[in-house]
């Protein structure tokens, strides 16, 4: 039987063990029923992003009571004396925002190749945001090749308030994790979207970045017009850990679409005869660029 206090809502900020619940009666910080804890923990039972079931208190706090099932997860392993423990960053999200710059700094298109594969692992369809425009001629020069493998990419300036619509429009009513390397423009862009809210997110960021003995909060922001965001720092640390090499065809999304037409199905696709993905890349139909990243990432390397 349900208790009449019962209440469902969604987790948008943790620390130390406690969880504010947004729910129709406001938000409530709650912590985890005993029963949850229980037997030994291999990840975090309740994160950032999880829609669960809280109790709520004489006090007006809450007792998270169930949580409800993931449809996924970004998930970094944190390797523990008592075994491997995985952190859940960003439960249920709905896209990943990969915000890189044009200029200033020079884009590292590697690293997001590296995000891309994440994204693609983690099934949390990725849009990358081409920032600082203004500097260069021809953007898509850079980031057009992405466009032609099927991911989308939004322009942006906010010197010449190019694409600030069409990103607010991307965020709304989403769950949206954002990431991107420092001085892109993060913080900027949001601020563009909404007054202070990069400024809020940098808050955040900066005490995710700290030493390992910080107390960590992870926290999303609701949108005013719908939607809420959340800085996840940390993909360029997130360790392929339970990939296999022969695994990372399957998340760049030229490459797999070929690999049925290769000769051996072990192919490695770095030497082998028939090999349906370097006989596309002699014909200029995959980048080279893309390929290079390829197999860096087989080989393990960051």
């Amino acid at each position: 039987m349900t208790n009449s206090n019962n209440t469902r809502g969604l987790i948008i900020k943790a620390q130390s063990g406690f969880f504010w619940v947004e729910t129709g009666a406001g938000i409530i910080i709650c912590q985890l029923r005993g029963k949850l804890k229980q037997g030994k923990a291999t990840g975090d039972i309740a994160a950032l992003g999880d829609h669960v079931e809280i109790t709520i208190l004489p006090d007006g706090s809450g007792a998270i009571e169930n949580v409800e099932e993931r449809k996924q997860a970004l998930v970094r392993l944190d390797p523990r004396p008592q075994g491997e423990y995985q952190q859940i960053l960003l439960a249920n999200a709905d896209q990943a925002i990969f915000v890189f710059a044009c200029a200033n700094p020079d884009p590292k298109l590697k690293m997001l190749d590296r995000f891309l594969v994440i994204a693609e692992k983690q099934k949390i369809p990725p849009i990358i945001v081409a920032n600082k425009i203004d500097l260069v001629e021809t953007p898509k020069e850079i980031f057009g090749l992405y466009e032609t493998i099927g991911y989308r990419v939004i322009y942006t300036s906010i010197k010449n308030n190019v694409g600030i619509d069409e990103l607010k429009k991307q965020l709304q009513n989403k769950i949206s994790a954002l990431a991107g390397p420092s001085g892109v423009g993060k913080s900027s862009l949001l601020n563009e979207i909404q007054s202070e809210l990069g400024l809020r997110v940098n808050e955040i960021s900066k005490s995710m970045n700290k030493g390992k003995h910080t107390t960590v909060t992870r926290e999303m922001f609701k949108l005013n017009n719908g939607g809420y965001v959340a800085d996840t720092p940390g993909w360029k640390s997130l360790a392929l850990w339970d990939t296999e090499p022969e695994e990372i065809e399957e998340y760049f999304p030229e490459l797999r679409q070929l690999v049925a037409a290769c000769q051996f199905s072990d192919c490695t696709h770095t030497h082998e005869p028939d090999c349906a993905i370097l006989t596309a890349l002699k014909e200029n139909k995959i980048h080279q660029a893309r390929y290079d990243s390829y197999i860096r990432l087989r080989a393990g390397q960051e």
